[in-house]
């Protein structure tokens, strides 16, 4: 496994990624202090990293990014050795859990104990064989069937006992968010599936000091949502109707084309409308609005998902309306930075010695994960806010409330 620097001599910087793009600002507006978060925060550098992987399908990184179709030849031949030298480690993964996936490279073993085990011992070797310092766990893979909490859920306790049991509660996402806390490494879950999102590994990750995020990466349709929204609310516009429709080729879109496994897509996409309009606090503007989310998936379509909106707003005296947003994106384009961004902070707030949930990285999520009890925002621009002050709370610098009355004092 190589580092990153292969990919740095082709391509000047990472287009999209907050940690290596965005500013900063601190301090009063009139101090002009506005850094690069990269040169504020002490993120590791893309130099140290090695990168590696799970996958049941057995292709190298080469061949698995030829054959997605998301990138040209030209920018792929430019880091054709790196990403050859990336070879997947076999996978913890069962047919019923992702049903249009079938893969080759696949671990065996009596009990999803020792699935785990081997999942732990994988990160040790590919720490010790690397050389590295410390690891961070980033799940892309695809999205499992609907699972909800249950008491196998419930406790550490209960949970290794279902593990030892092959409980079927046990998906194998949660097998390697249970490695990964058992091995100090912070685990950011970016699909939908319930994964670390259970009372058991959000008390064992609080226990042995681990971050955790989640979850589901919050990229196209359900981004602009975020950004919609909240202006809607902001103008007290109320709303009759959303419908959402995705047209997707790839092979999540074939893995959504699964009942089972498009619920729990569902679930992650139907929170965020109702988060963030309120409509228990604003009843004559949102209660009972129509939200309806479809996925479609059409080969031809590839990685480049089409996401079409049908908006029907409600204005002043009851005047209807309407949006229409067709966002022509590319799915795996617009992840790879949030990747990134979650590897760089979660790794930080472990060195900051913070542990448990993260919930300053909500911006990077559909479906954020919350403290019990409490309510997740979605509310994109408050998301950055909550990131930005974590930063900057993290760092020994004032929070950033935009008040702004001292410019008008007298």
């Amino acid at each position: 496994m190589a580092g990153v620097e292969s990919i740095r001599r082709g391509y000047s910087r990472p287009i999209g990624s907050l940690t290596q793009m965005a500013t900063i600002r601190l301090g009063k507006r009139t101090d002009k202090r506005a850094p690069l978060i990269k040169e504020f925060v002490p993120l590791a550098d893309l130099n140290d990293i090695v990168f590696g992987a799970w996958d049941p399908i057995p292709d190298d990184a080469l061949t698995a990014a030829r054959k997605a179709g998301v990138l040209e030849e030209k920018d792929i031949e430019r880091i054709a050795d790196f990403l050859k030298g990336i070879k997947p480690m076999p996978a913890v993964f069962e047919n019923k859990y992702v049903t249009r996936i079938h893969g080759t490279n696949v671990k065996k073993g009596k009990t999803k104990r020792d699935l785990a085990e081997q999942l732990r011992q994988d990160i040790r070797d590919f720490k010790t064989r690397n050389k590295c310092d410390r690891i961070v766990i980033v799940w892309c893979a695809s999205t499992e069937i609907f699972i909800k909490a249950g008491p196998q859920h419930a406790t550490i306790e209960q949970f290794e006992k279902a593990m030892e049991k092959n409980d079927d509660a046990i998906a194998p996402s949660m097998l390697y968010a249970y490695a990964a806390i058992m091995e100090g490494v912070p685990f950011a879950n970016g699909a939908p599936n319930l994964c670390v999102d259970t009372p058991a590994l959000q008390k064992l990750a609080i226990d042995r000091g681990v971050p955790i995020s989640g979850k589901d990466f919050k990229t196209g349709q359900t981004w602009m949502k975020t950004v919609v929204a909240p202006g809607l609310k902001a103008r007290m516009l109320g709303l009759a109707g959303w419908y959402s429709t995705n047209i997707l080729g790839n092979r999540d879109g074939e893995v959504l084309d699964d009942p089972q496994s498009f619920k729990t897509k569902e679930e992650s996409k139907l929170s965020v409308l109702h988060t963030i309009l309120q409509p228990e606090l604003y009843p004559d503007l949102y209660k009972d609005f129509s939200h309806v989310v479809r996925i479609n998936y059409y080969p031809p379509r590839g990685d480049n998902k089409e996401g079409w909106d049908n908006i029907d707003i409600v204005g002043w005296m009851n005047y209807p309306m309407q949006i229409k947003i067709n966002f022509l994106c590319r799915d795996s384009i617009l992840a790879a930075p949030i990747v990134l961004d979650l590897a760089l902070f979660s790794d930080f707030a472990q060195r900051a010695g913070m542990k448990g949930i993260q919930e300053w990285l909500s911006f990077y999520y559909k479906s954020p994960m919350a403290a019990p009890g409490l309510q997740p925002e979605h509310d994109l621009f408050i998301q950055q806010t909550k990131l930005k002050n974590t930063l900057r709370h993290l760092m020994g610098e004032d929070q950033i409330t935009h008040l702004g009355l001292e410019y008008y004092a007298s």
